[in-house]
């Protein structure tokens, strides 16, 4: 009944609420990433939801676009503005997509939408992270977030598609404040961003 019904009603109140809370931060750096970025303020990408359907995720954009002599972007830890870094460590950045919760993109808590190309590389296992709504945040995110292994990170999607449930999702959000409070496990090590997902026989 959670996972059916009130789990979307609970995630559109409280991503509705969020949102008027935090809209006086929300204009702060829209301004700020809006100068420094040269009028680019958000970062969007398709991205695959509940099903593999695919939509639209919004994001505020953490890097510019500096390209190199021949016209290639820079590699990502080049391209992360000053207050992109302060953006992505407090987490603000995913403030936006508290939008494609109120659309019913995603959920609140949920594997994190990865990138389309990466559904052929998926077995079947992992492919079952899509049998729900995507979130702003989950079981894999307080359980190290970009700092584990791609195939830690899925068996924890799983695990979470398996055992959802009321109490489960307010664990998570609790867990979600002290992860960004304490900064941990934005990115892996020695990355910007976290490296790309290539696939496994597992």
């Amino acid at each position: 009944m959670y996972q059916s019904f009130f789990k979307r009603i609970f995630d559109f109140s409280l991503a509705l609420l969020g949102f008027i809370f935090l809209l006086p931060i929300f204009i702060i750096v829209y301004i700020r990433l809006y100068i420094a970025n040269h009028g680019k303020p958000f970062f969007f990408q398709i991205r695959p939801g509940k099903n593999e359907r695919l939509f639209k995720i919004i994001k505020f954009k953490t890097m510019s676009d500096k390209k190199d002599a021949q016209g290639n972007l820079l590699p990502d830890a080049e391209r992360l503005t000053p207050v992109g870094q302060f953006v992505r460590k407090t987490s603000l950045d995913e403030i936006p997509q508290l939008i494609n919760v109120i659309k019913g993109d995603m959920s609140l808590i949920g594997p994190r939408p990865l990138l389309p190309e990466y559904l052929p590389l998926y077995n079947e296992h992992q492919k079952k992270r899509h049998k729900v709504r995507p979130g702003i945040t989950g079981w894999a995110q307080v359980n190290g977030r970009n700092a584990i292994s791609w195939e830690q990170k899925f068996d924890y999607d799983v695990w979470y598609v398996e055992n959802l449930n009321f109490i489960l999702d307010l664990r998570i959000i609790y867990l979600t404040f002290l992860k960004v409070f304490k900064s941990e496990g934005i990115s892996a090590k020695g990355q910007a961003t976290i490296t790309k997902f290539t696939g496994n026989a597992k």
